[in-house]
């Protein structure tokens, strides 16, 4: 939201209260607490009639410092809010010092001026983050709601009567030269948010627009630093679009609560980010395979099912998880979580003859209760639905007739919402489609009391967790897994998302990615997308790119609106490149899963942004068609009918992992690919583990493994961990290339081979060698190789 018109003067109606110098302090062991004027004081009687702002500067976290900022006094909010995870024993290092005070949180630190205009800036070790200088925060008094809606368009429309339509607080942070901001969500816009305007409101609009059905108030810079805003309601951000030096962000209201996060480096910063907010679950290995859908409008019974997944499986691709999109269930009568006995007279036998073929089943489901189902009375009687002002049940045509939400503030209401699922799981349902969420009214009260305005964004959040703790409870921690579309701040924890409803074209493929990746940046680990578009049938060269795009992301369902998804409904050539890309990803299962391991444990994405991975390459800063999946391999779909793509490598020798062909990196690359092929390199000093099974997702990924050691030259070192499906390690190499010595060191009580590739050594020690088509072959390995290149 914008305040200003121009560099100095206020937007019509408005009035800007700017701190002054600081009036007052206090330290204690926790923190420092500022009191500040926003007008000069001159004599005592300055002092009276006047605002102050108070600012509390605390470190919950080592690397994380929190500010937060107070007109009235709120206590922060009224519910919900969000989850923070405190750094038990935690305290801040603080100094008082003559001109500034200062607040060590590890190598992050905040200095604040004692003389002036109010400033402070926030640092990592030597290096400045970023800065609010005098002026930057700022209290703003408007005319009243109507003023606001003519002046700022229908913002203020989000809040409900009873709460000051009228009042902002506003704080700026310095945007250096250089400086790329990202993330905020899951945004289809360009992937660099520098100089657009973002409102933090989840809404359904598909991937087509600034709309976004995963809002996140959090964002990165690529200087190594992020701000997380502590709002579950609508935040505004204006990203050098009001001040084209300034990062801006504002809520409604008395507060704002905000966190910086500091860091090495992005990552780090990324890291530190999702240690506050919660990482994600590690998701079981079977639904890193092939998901196949019913679609969503077409017509099906068990026949129809059955004859999909059979014909998957004559066609030898591997198919790990059937998914029925809403038509499992009776038309009008969504959700009443029963089968449609007209097409499914059998459910608990179909079930049993599918999973007997070795699938997982997941249903679609979502939070709403159309009037026709019989849930609706049933919830409506108990209470369990949510209610407008005057104590009725909020109902809305949009989606199902008469629908109603159900009310997850109130814990008998997430019970027996479970309870209708728990039944499902019984009768051999593994895993949900959590879908929508975005819709919520402000115009309602809920069961807890619960601020409306900030249930809008936080209710997917109630939503997904009820269905994702009654999976752990059911299914146990590691097989719970959701396919959830809409998600608010620490929504990570509960994987896995999609990205929502994308066309069948070209552009919409690219801007999924452009979504999936600022997604990604902003703390959730895993991501999938609708492979062929959801909306309109896909033309055969869109589907087939897809495919390969779609098998080399974390996650990968084959689903659409109107017509089956099945490859041979396109042409042969599709049914190949689908089988190509699963078997490719079941084989790389040791390494994608071993990633996945990383991601849980430390909150790094495994599809990552090519600035993520490489923030010092300035080559890599606004590149959004191309990403790193892992550590270790760089993936760039091919987005044209012309077969063509242009790509960036990095510095360094990066082999093509389909065809071996070495390329050197520091340039961009125009090629021309055939439908089973793209541009798929693995990085320079890369361990690379290959499975030695390419017909389903979850085996034992360290049994014959093979570790493929990619580009090692002089100075290099790399560590590979392959894990057993429930996250341990099984196997762990290391590799020290130095003075021409490759040193590889293999910790596994299972046999392996190493596959050496780019070189063909002088000498080994440890092992036999021999020249093969795909690299030199090391057999007969210990725990010890070395070998002299």
């Amino acid at each position: 939201m914008k305040f200003t018109d121009g560099q100095w003067m206020a937007r019509a109606g408005l009035t800007l209260h700017r701190l002054e110098a600081m009036g007052d302090y206090h330290i204690d062991a926790n923190g420092v607490t500022l009191y500040v004027p926003t007008n000069r004081v001159q004599t005592r009687g300055d002092t009276l009639n006047a605002t102050m702002i108070t600012l509390r500067f605390t470190a919950p976290r080592e690397e994380i410092i929190r500010v937060q900022i107070s007109h009235f006094d709120e206590s922060y909010g009224s519910s919900p809010h969000f989850t923070i995870y405190e750094q038990e024993g935690f305290l801040p290092v603080i100094e008082d010092l003559e001109d500034k005070i200062v607040l060590h949180s590890g190598q992050t630190r905040v200095e604040i001026a004692k003389s002036g205009r109010l400033h402070y800036a926030f640092y990592h070790g030597a290096r400045l983050l970023t800065e609010c200088s005098a002026g930057s925060m700022a209290y703003i008094i408007g005319p009243g709601e109507a003023e606001i809606n003519r002046v700022n368009g229908n913002f203020a429309a989000y809040a409900p009567d009873w709460r000051r339509p009228d009042r902002f607080i506003r704080e700026q942070f310095s945007l250096s030269v250089g400086e790329n901001i990202y993330g905020l969500g899951e945004r289809f816009t360009p992937l660099v948010r520098n100089g657009q305007s973002v409102d933090i409101w989840n809404k359904d609009g598909g991937t087509g627009s600034e709309q976004s059905y995963k809002n996140i108030p959090f964002f990165l810079s690529n200087r190594g630093y992020g701000v997380f805003a502590n709002h579950p309601e609508q935040v505004s951000y204006e990203v050098g679009s009001e001040l084209t030096t300034k990062t801006q962000v504002s809520v409604p209201g008395e507060t704002l609560d905000y966190f910086v996060l500091g860091g090495a480096d992005m990552k780090g910063a990324l890291s530190n980010y999702t240690a506050l907010t919660g990482r994600a679950s590690l998701p079981p290995a079977w639904s890193f395979g092939l998901w196949l859908s019913t679609s969503f409008t077409t017509d099906y019974d068990e026949q129809t099912v059955t004859r999909f997944i059979d014909g998957m499986a004559q066609r030898d691709i591997p198919l790990s998880v059937f998914h029925y999109d809403c038509f499992w269930m009776r038309e009008y009568q969504w959700c009443d979580f029963e089968w449609d006995k007209r097409f499914f007279p059998d459910p608990e036998g179909m079930l049993a003859r599918l999973k007997a073929k070795g699938l997982k089943i997941c249903v679609w489901i979502n939070p709403y209760i159309g009037q026709k189902s019989k849930l609706f009375a049933e919830g409506k009687a108990a209470g369990y639905l949510v209610k407008r002002l005057d104590g009725s049940v909020w109902q809305f045509d949009m989606w199902q007739p008469g629908m109603a939400l159900v009310d997850f503030t109130n814990p008998q209401a997430c019970a027996w919402y479970a309870s209708k699922l728990e039944a499902l799981l019984e009768m051999g349902v593994d895993c949900f489609k959590t879908d929508f969420g975005e819709r919520i009214p402000v115009d309602v009260q809920y069961y807890d009391g619960s601020d409306p305005a900030k249930m809008h964004n936080y209710y997917t959040h109630l939503y997904n967790k009820v269905v994702f703790d009654l999976l752990c409870r059911v299914k146990g921690r590691d097989e719970a897994v959701v396919f959830a579309r809409s998600a608010t701040a620490g929504g990570q924890a509960f994987p896995v998302h999609w990205g929502g409803d994308c066309t069948a074209t070209y552009p919409s493929m690219a801007e999924s990615l452009r979504g999936g990746l600022s997604f990604c940046m902003s703390g959730f680990g895993f991501w999938s997308h609708d492979i062929g578009g959801f909306e309109q049938t896909a033309p055969p060269d869109v589907y087939k790119r897809w495919a390969a795009f779609g098998l080399l992301s974390s996650h990968s369902r084959l689903h659409g609106s109107n017509s089956y998804r099945v490859p041979w409904n396109f042409d042969d050539e599709a049914v190949d490149v689908v089988r190509y890309f699963t078997h490719l990803k079941c084989a790389l299962m040791p390494y994608l899963y071993g990633q996945a391991v990383q991601t849980a444990q430390t909150g790094i994405p495994m599809m990552r942004a090519m600035v993520l991975e490489f923030p010092q390459d300035a080559a890599c800063a606004a590149l959004e068609r191309q990403y790193m999946l892992g550590d270790n391999l760089l993936v760039a779909p091919i987005f044209s009918a012309d077969n063509q793509v242009t790509y960036y490598l990095p510095e360094g020798r990066w082999t093509h992992l389909l065809n071996g062909k070495v390329y050197e990196g520091g340039r961009f690359y125009t090629e021309e690919y055939g439908f089973l092929s793209l541009p798929l390199f693995v990085r320079p000093g890369s361990i690379l583990p290959i499975g030695n099974q390419t017909g389903r997702p979850d085996y034992d990924f360290a049994d014959h493994a093979a570790l493929h050691l990619y580009g090692f030259e002089d100075g290099m070192q790399a560590s590979c961990s392959v894990p057993d499906q429930k996250g341990a390690c099984a196997l762990e190499a290391q590799a020290t290339c130095s003075g021409g010595v490759l040193t590889v060191h293999v910790r596994t009580d299972k046999p392996y081979s190493l596959v050496l590739h780019g070189a063909v050594p002088q000498a080994v020690k440890g092992a036999a060698f021999e020249e093969t088509q795909e690299g030199v072959l090391l057999t007969g390995c210990q725990t010890s190789v070395k070998i002299t290149l």
